[in-house]
């Protein structure tokens, strides 16, 4: 799989970590990951923003080792945020986990299906 970054002139190029677009080739398997909660084993969702979002990536990379993938397989994702207030703090766990990784990503601020949870996750994925 190749992926190269498309940022058009006269668009605002990302200074965050992340690409406007994403071009994708030579891939044989997509993957799509349905939303990930911020929920354990036991459906329980610990307690503050820092440890959801950290443990919805944790569930995404679950979901990605499942299909034989990595965190590097990812060309889109999308975040759904329970409130405004949690965007500078994803932003900032989202890129310590993605580590230099620049997929196309979109976040969202959404009433989310349980109110435990203060974000969800959903990605897409290419091998």
């Amino acid at each position: 799989m190749q992926t190269r970054p498309i940022n058009a002139a006269g668009v605002q190029v990302p200074t965050t970590g992340y690409s406007q677009a994403l071009d994708v080739t030579g891939h044989d398997r997509i993957l799509f990951i349905s939303g990930q909660t911020p929920t354990t084993l036991d459906g329980t969702a610990p307690e503050g923003f820092a440890a959801q979002c950290r443990l919805a990536w944790k569930n995404i990379e679950a979901q990605l080792q499942a299909a034989g993938m990595t965190l590097d397989n990812i060309v889109m994702h999308r975040t759904y945020l329970a409130d405004r207030a949690y965007r500078l703090e994803n932003r900032t766990i989202r890129n310590e986990v993605l580590a230099g990784r620049q997929p196309a990503l979109t976040v969202v601020i959404a009433g989310i299906f349980d109110e435990a949870w203060l974000l969800e996750i959903e990605a897409v994925a290419v091998a």
